[in-house]
């Protein structure tokens, strides 16, 4: 384990442990064969873009003569060096639970073959596949020392063919796999069997249909990829719009400065030796043996063949106790608050008290943040709407979050041409709160309603991500959050709030006054306890400040899913702390405070992490809970997950990912668990 001082983790070595916890999925014998392979795809996806933000950052700081020590906990060149070697072990054993996988895929009538394992009985739908499907769309690039190496697409696949002509030379070609290719072609099944062939062996098969000029005695085709620096270097001409500076910046990264580059081990030295004096590829660069196959985060979308029997089965969202569908949310909200914990709770709430709005004739204005939206979204479409019903809308839309930035700049150009009033964040900061308020004319009072929540308003990540969000009239609430957006329209000036903590003014300094309450609790002999989930803690302020609690003997249970720079368990620093990661079929996405006040809890929900960017550098908010129901649901739901001894992993000293037990006989698996918490509550 590398730390500083040897009481904080390194926030990248850190969150490998994390990535590895995703692969642990892959190879845990309990999870369905299809959603062990998607987990392969998860890990590949996560590894891509750690190389384009954390591995080029680290990059950044190297290149730049800085050391890094002060900010990494080591140097940036030993860090670089440490990361791609654990990589390439994580990547040898990402391998290794792909084959058996496959293997047992078999045993289920399930047959992933290659081109050499093509029967005669599927030759023709395959050239037929190839000639329909694959060939207009393929990109063929024949190389030679006249012409420069076409600039490598950012994590596009490519496969690196060698002809050995007659002659006597080598004649080199790249094939780029387009991304809207299908990686998986479904073969038509044989005796009961079904069959699915990669598109990259697809391709290997037809290679004499596409090389048949070229008079060559033996050809093969090995892949590589490369990941790219991912950041974006925003321009300084002042007479472009904002959207227009990120379009540009995204444009860019595909031009990015490379810092990973993955290729087939089988590949020939002399191969691999002529593309990477080609494109420049040095000891800088992370280079990375890998298998046959690159680009595996395709798996997340692998075919479901119909066999539901292998994958988890699809749990149907549960209503809110006391809050229909059928009926108006404003009238249920107007009595009482109400929790919407998703995905266990269906996401049409919100959905519905955004429709609601945009055609009750008394609601006025409608504000609303946005991060990161659905494809499709119906968000979105319900705030065109109320536009269009005359309604003042204004959105504030990250157009900064991260690899979602064309998607977001397409939903702002369509909502601005529409009538919304579009903000783009604030200067220097990214707007990360999640939240909406709506006012509407009561008896010629203005009465707000709204939402905070802890995870954005999408409705595809809806269904995987846990996220809470509160549905309320609380006009203190409302009243608090409503100067937020006049922030956003105004940012010299800086709002006091009397109940929601933001970020980046106030959080650590109110997270430490909440601290101090607790430590100030233990000396004077009185419960002190601090709960607390959330995705990552890297932040040193925030965990010395933990440190200082755990030492006057402060309790904290702390549920973390990725990143962890806080060292638990380490006698006279750390050891009232214990800490617990849970990977599982839903990605935990919920981040909930308690503190103990002498056992009168003071209750939060987030949109913030406690990583220096949620607490210094972006806007966010902290939401109390004033509910009594809701607080003792949540109180609930902290130990619903806490109790969990199938998915949990210890967090330590040793970062080893063990898996975590109790005392309790019973399997407590907290997802499983929380559902039916949630379908008890309807039935009691």
């Amino acid at each position: 384990m590398t730390k500083s001082n040897n009481i904080y983790i390194n926030r990248e070595l850190s969150w490998l442990k994390f990535n590895a916890r995703v692969l642990q999925e892959a190879a845990d014998e309990n999870v369905p064969l299809i959603e062990r392979l998607r987990f392969i795809g998860i890990f590949s996806n996560n590894l891509d873009e750690f190389f384009k933000v954390r591995y080029a950052t680290v990059k950044r700081i190297d290149q730049a003569g800085k050391g890094g020590k002060s900010q990494l906990g080591i140097k940036a060149s030993d860090l670089l060096k440490l990361i791609t070697n654990t990589v390439i072990e994580h990547q040898s054993t990402s391998l290794g639970i792909l084959s058996r996988i496959q293997k047992e895929l078999q045993v289920e009538n399930i047959h992933i073959i290659d081109e050499t394992k093509i029967e005669s009985f599927h030759h023709d739908f395959i050239k037929n596949y190839f000639h329909q499907e694959v060939s207009p769309g393929l990109v063929t690039i024949i190389l030679n020392d006249q012409v420069e190496l076409p600039l490598l697409k950012d994590t596009a696949a490519y496969l690196v063919v060698k002809m050995d002509l007659s002659s006597g030379a080598n004649q080199y070609a790249l094939l780029e796999i387009s991304k809207t290719m299908d990686r998986f072609v479904v073969l038509p099944e044989h005796n009961g069997k079904s069959y699915i062939i990669l598109v990259d062996d697809l391709i290997r098969y037809c290679l004499k249909d596409i090389f048949d000029i070229f008079d060559y005695t033996a050809i093969s085709a090995n892949m590589i990829k490369i990941t790219r620096d991912g950041e974006l270097d925003f321009d300084s001409d002042l007479s472009k719009s904002f959207i227009a500076k990120i379009s540009d910046s995204v444009k860019d990264r595909q031009i990015g400065e490379p810092v990973r580059f993955v290729y087939d081990k089988t590949i020939d030295e002399d191969t691999l030796k002529y593309l990477m004096d080609k494109m420049g590829i040095d000891d800088k660069d992370s280079v990375i043996p890998g298998g046959r196959y690159h680009n595996r985060r395709d798996y997340m979308g692998f075919p479901s063949l119909g066999r539901n029997d292998l994958m988890y089965e699809k749990i149907a969202p549960l209503p809110v106790k006391g809050l229909s569908l059928n009926e108006s949310i404003f009238n249920a909200i107007a009595k009482k608050d109400y929790m919407v914990h998703t995905p266990y709770h269906t996401f049409n709430y919100v959905v519905k008290f955004l429709r609601e709005a945009a055609l009750d004739p008394k609601v006025k204005t409608i504000k609303i943040t946005i991060y990161r939206l659905a494809q499709i979204s119906h968000v979105a479409s319900s705030l065109i709407n109320a536009a269009k019903n005359g309604k003042k809308v204004t959105v504030s839309i990250e157009l900064r979050a991260r690899f979602d930035e064309e998607a977001n700049i397409m939903y702002a150009e369509q909502m601005q041409s529409e009538g919304v009033h579009m903000l783009f964040g604030v200067t220097g900061l990214k707007v990360h709160s999640k939240m909406c308020v709506i006012e509407r004319q009561e008896d010629k009072k203005t009465k707000r309603y709204g939402f905070i929540s802890t995870g954005n308003f999408n409705e595809s990540t809806a269904r995987i991500y846990t996220d809470f969000t509160l549905l309320t009239s609380d006009q203190r609430l409302l009243k608090d959050i409503n100067k937020v957006f006049n922030f956003f329209e105004v940012n010299y000036k800086i709002n006091r709030y009397k109940h929601i903590i933001t970020s980046p003014h106030y959080t650590q300094g109110k997270i430490f006054a909440l601290i101090d309450k607790e430590i100030e609790n233990a000396k004077e002999g009185k419960p002190a306890f601090i709960k607390l989930k959330m995705n990552s803690m890297s932040s040193y302020k925030m965990i010395d400040k933990l440190y200082e609690a755990s030492r006057f003997g402060v309790k904290i249970q702390m549920i973390i899913r990725g990143i962890c720079c806080l060292v638990p368990g380490v006698e006279g620093m750390s050891e009232n702390i214990e800490v617990i990661s849970i990977v599982d079929k839903f990605l935990e996405h919920t981040r909930l405070y308690v503190f103990g006040n002498n056992d009168k809890p003071i209750i939060y929900i987030s949109s913030a992490d406690w990583m220096t960017r949620n607490i210094d550098n972006r806007v966010e908010v902290t939401c109390p809970i004033y509910d009594e129901d809701i607080k003792r649901e949540l109180l609930d739901m902290f130990e619903i997950y806490w109790s969990d001894n199938v998915k949990a992993r210890v967090i330590d000293q040793n970062q080893d990912n063990n898996y975590r037990t109790t005392t309790s006989s019973e399997k407590i698996r907290s997802q499983f668990k929380v559902y039916d918490y949630y379908k008890n509550q309807l039935e009691s």
